[in-house]
């Protein structure tokens, strides 16, 4: 039955959802129109704040499109091809993809939401070798695998509770910070790990499509452009010179490579003891160079391997700014506040942290990032969690707004399963060289959202803090 609904679902998506730059237009529209209704904003100040927010993601999208083009330059190298043709021999049929898929980006997820870049990768290197792909599926379950980030070591906001002089520190709303024993830590956030690792597989197990005529990735190519019929080694060797000039030695000298590996290694060991295991999107780009450089060898190796690997980031590249003009609409119009302030004013102590469940998905569709949307609607939320838990002790009102905040990104990360904006993520590696659009995915991941959403608003609702 699930898997009829799935299918359902898919054919749903297919018919009207439009393409994900359409898909931003019609929201910057729809926010707005909101900020018109809602907040009584006149169009110069829709505009304006619009403009505003136009350029406040570009280090985001940066980020983004290198980690994308970092992680996807490690996959062309020789030595992972050849660790790829390893796995593949194990793995025979479409059921050990897809759930090695699902269960590998899950876990890894946990420990960087970045690194589903390499599960894009090897379940795309999968679909190539292992007949019976449904393809389209297998681009869900490898974006599904993607929102366990929330439980993990890069959740933003746990992270920015723990941080120093945060902003909500600085603008008084918080006093101290809120260890992440309290968020990452909590009973809660280990029930919910466990359903991504015991429970979602199952889910993808029983919602694996019986069909796979005509969506096979080799059925979907139209061009694809990184598998050419030259290895990178070759492009390489197709440059040199007949003379064995000074540049060429510069172009392909493996000393010159290897030293700037060995001067990012030190600094590597340098960040993680002073830091711990502290990994952001700097660093996980940073680690994502660095291995570059040294699998790959040469200068000219490696910068033949990004050459490939960038063919496919356009759609971050112009559909960040709009994103980021929502965002502006939502923080500057106080449009985001506004919305906040006016369901946790319907809400009581015991459903307060629901509400705010269901407020970070909502706005998640208008400020697809969980930092950004947190800096929005962050501070009212935790003031009006304070206001609530006034009568409670200090160590429990803690408590209490450590599960507020943490329900936030839970609903943020849920939603993304609704809107294709971090689908851009995966698809510049999965969809190279294809005809497969969003709405090609999102309907599969329609059943597992439905079933995530109920288990975690039972949890938020009658878990106790």
């Amino acid at each position: 039955m699930l898997l009829k609904f799935g299918e359902k679902f898919t054919d749903i998506f297919k018919r009207i959802m439009p393409d994900s730059f359409v898909f931003a237009l019609l929201l910057t529209l729809v926010t707005g129109l909101s900020a018109v209704i809602f907040v009584n904003s006149n169009l110069l100040e829709i505009l304006d704040s619009w403009y505003k927010g136009f350029w406040e993601l570009l280090e985001f999208g940066m980020q983004i499109t290198l980690i994308i083009v970092t992680g996807y330059s490690i996959a062309l190298s020789s030595f992972t091809d050849k660790i790829l043709n390893k796995v593949s021999q194990r793995i025979s049929s479409p059921l050990q993809v897809y759930l090695t898929v699902i269960i590998l980006g899950v876990l890894l997820s946990m420990i960087s939401w970045g690194m589903v870049v390499i599960v894009a990768v090897l379940a795309r290197e999968l679909a190539l070798r292992v007949k019976g792909i449904n393809y389209p599926f297998l681009i869900a379950c490898t974006y599904l695998s993607f929102t366990s980030w929330v439980t993990g070591l890069s959740s933003s906001i746990p992270l920015l509770l723990n941080t120093k002089n945060n902003f909500l520190i600085k603008e008084g709303v918080l006093n101290e910070v809120i260890p992440t024993s309290l968020t990452l830590g909590s009973n809660l956030n280990f029930i919910i790990i466990f359903i991504y690792v015991i429970i979602v597989p199952f889910i993808i197990f029983i919602l694996i499509p019986k069909s796979s005529k005509n969506k096979e990735l080799k059925d979907l190519i139209v061009n694809d452009q990184t598998n050419k019929e030259i290895s990178i080694e070759e492009e390489a060797n197709l440059y040199r010179s007949k003379k064995n000039t000074f540049s060429d030695k510069l172009n392909h000298s493996r000393l010159l490579q290897n030293i700037i590996f060995i001067m990012g290694i030190c600094y590597l060991i340098y960040y993680f003891n002073s830091n711990g295991f502290d990994l952001n999107l700097n660093i996980m780009i940073f680690i994502f160079i660095i291995l570059g450089l040294v699998l790959h060898q040469t200068p000219k190796r490696y910068a033949i391997s990004m050459k490939r690997a960038s063919n496919n980031v356009y759609g971050i590249i112009f559909q960040f700014p709009f994103y980021a003009g929502i965002m502006g609409i939502m923080l500057y119009t106080g449009l985001g506040e506004s919305f906040s302030n006016w369901i946790a004013s319907n809400a009581t102590i015991s459903n307060f942290p629901y509400y705010s469940y269901l407020i970070g998905g909502l706005v998640n569709f208008a400020i697809p990032s969980g930092g950004g949307e947190f800096a929005v609607i962050g501070p009212s939320i935790i003031e009006a969690a304070k206001q609530l838990a006034i009568s409670l002790p200090p160590e429990q009102m803690t408590k209490y707004i450590a599960r507020t905040a943490l329900s936030i990104a839970y609903g943020e990360s849920l939603t993304n399963l609704l809107q294709p904006f971090f689908l851009l993520i995966v698809l510049p590696v999965m969809g190279s060289g294809t005809r497969i659009e969003a709405r090609d995915v999102m309907g599969y991941l329609a059943i597992p959202f439905l079933i995530l959403f109920i288990l975690e608003s039972l949890l938020i609702l009658y878990m106790p803090i």
